[in-house]
């Protein structure tokens, strides 16, 4: 098994998955996943089949919105489900400091601090 598998990160993310469905498995992927193209050829599949986590600020809260890979989120649209004026992208410390991953590999589950989500 490859080293990454057992990293504090993967195994949190493992964990919250099991708790969903104890018969999941973490997949290590030899080539890059950094972006959603590039997941999409390395799991040979159409680009709209990968889930892109987006984190984003408010005043008060930071968000995870999960996004098709062939489609983009619009703030606009964001701001007017989340009834706030003021929504942004979180910056790559802010990302880092309430998930635990960097930008680019940050997994919709195992979250290092509660992330809210918004379900509509």
């Amino acid at each position: 098994m490859n080293e990454i598998l057992n990293k504090r990160t993967i195994k949190r993310v493992e964990e919250s998955l099991k708790k969903f469905d104890a018969k999941i498995k973490i997949k290590f992927l030899e080539s890059s996943a950094r972006t959603a193209k590039d997941a999409a050829n390395s799991l040979n599949c159409e680009l709209g089949a990968i889930v892109k986590s987006l984190v984003f600020k408010t005043d008060k809260d930071f968000f995870i919105c999960l996004v098709a890979g062939d489609k983009r989120c619009s703030l606009n649209k964001l701001k007017r489900i989340l009834d706030k004026k003021d929504v942004c992208m979180a910056n790559a410390l802010q990302v880092k400091e309430n998930t635990g991953f960097s930008i680019g590999g940050v997994s919709p589950t195992g979250h290092k601090k509660k992330v809210r989500y918004n379900y509509r």
